[in-house]
């Protein structure tokens, strides 16, 4: 018998789970162990020109009471009427792979809890690193440590920014415009410079190692757009690349601290070469000491092979899996503050400042740049006032 699906919006990886699909059909049904094939295809506007023309509805009712689809593919973006549409197909029993990082990183643990109650399955591999397997090896390959950290390079976008910041001494606006250009970058880039994209995708798994969900209001974040070419200059003859890091890590208090900044990456680390468009995780945990998964991150074909690993599990299983979940939270006491955020920390400050001793370095544009001790988020941020810092970032430890 053929398991057919829907796919919910034919947008850049709605269209890529189609194109894929179909490309290879043949190799995704012997994964599945079973015959497949799309359905439905939902999408307000029109595609005549489609070889999958017939397929198109504009009709989310008539996807949801089709009980011949058992499995259906969120490529819509956006919480609303993402959601609304998800929760339906979850009630009546349909399983739901998407690649919408809002959507799960703002509903995702009441989307959990719908699947299990209706016996089927909401997959998001797609909404955290593309092409990158990462929210399954978490919570299966990973399931016998402690895990004590996440750290990661999970926007494409300024990562290809900082890159040409690095490699060409492209000013900010510049590599940014370039980005647009050159479709890495939307007409709008707030989500991706001002780091919401990223704080999304660590909400989430943040929400998966720790079991509790947790919200993108609980995310200290900050983008890169004060990043500035003496910043480049400095760091890297300091031994660093400045990276935008999502990052979450176990305190000794027992709480969790997620946040989004860009960071000083050291020369020594694996994550300072993941230029371009790449994206890395690093996982830390007491049996794996580091283990780093690394890819394309965004993309049309990319994302769509995650949408459609997801589609084939969701097929091969008939019932829910539950290691892939969490709980809701009522508030986020479990979150510990940035203020208790700990790290040695970079000052980009004015030259004759009094650096008591750390490390500095002295440009020819009349800045200093130094790097300090340990001290927490609230105590960086005295001492940039004390120095009339310009800048300060943390370093990845």
């Amino acid at each position: 018998m053929s398991a057919k699906f829907a796919v919910l919006g034919h947008g850049v990886v709605g269209s890529g789970v189609v194109e894929l699909f179909y490309k290879n059909k043949k190799s995704i049904e012997k994964h599945a162990g079973t015959e497949m094939d799309i359905k439905y295809i939902l999408d307000l506007r029109d595609f005549p020109d489609s070889p999958y023309a017939d397929k198109f509805t504009k009709n989310f009712d008539v996807i949801l009471n089709d009980d011949e689809v058992v499995s259906v593919a969120e490529c819509m973006g956006g919480v609303e009427p993402a959601f609304t549409f998800v929760k339906a197909c979850l009630e009546k029993g349909k399983s739901v792979s998407t690649s919408n990082k809002e959507l799960v990183a703002e509903k995702g643990d009441i989307l959990l809890q719908t699947a299990k109650a209706h016996n089927c399955n909401f997959f998001f591999e797609a909404s955290v690193g593309g092409a990158i397997p990462i929210i399954r090896p978490l919570h299966r390959c990973l399931a016998a440590n402690d895990i004590t950290k996440v750290a990661g390079i999970l926007n494409g976008t300024t990562n290809f920014i900082l890159t040409k910041m690095y490699n060409d001494n492209m000013p900010f606006a510049e590599a940014l415009k370039l980005a647009q250009e050159l479709g890495y970058a939307e007409k709008d880039p707030t989500a991706d410079i001002e780091g919401h994209d990223a704080c999304r995708k660590i909400c989430i798994i943040s929400s998966l190692v720790f079991g509790k969900h947790v919200y993108p209001k609980s995310v200290y974040t900050k983008g890169i757009t004060e990043i500035q070419l003496s910043d480049v200059e400095a760091s890297d003859v300091l031994g660093y690349a400045i990276k935008l890091i999502a990052c979450v890590s176990k305190q000794d208090n027992g709480k969790i601290l997620p946040s989004v900044m860009p960071m000083l990456v050291s020369y020594d680390s694996i994550m300072s070469g993941v230029n371009d468009v790449f994206n890395a995780v690093l996982v830390y945990g007491d049996g794996i000491d580091q283990t780093m998964f690394y890819g394309r991150g965004a993309g049309k074909l990319p994302t769509a092979s995650a949408v459609m690993g997801d589609v084939i599990e969701a097929v091969k299983h008939n019932v829910t899996v539950f290691s892939q979940s969490w709980e809701s939270s009522a508030d986020n006491s479990f979150v510990e503050t940035i203020d208790n955020f700990t790290s040695r920390w970079y000052f980009r400050v004015p030259s004759g400042s009094d650096m008591g001793g750390v490390e500095v370095y002295n440009s020819e544009n009349g800045l200093s740049y130094v790097t300090t001790e340990k001290l927490t988020f609230t105590e960086a941020k005295a001492k940039a006032a004390e120095l009339n810092a310009l800048a300060y970032l943390p370093v990845l430890e």
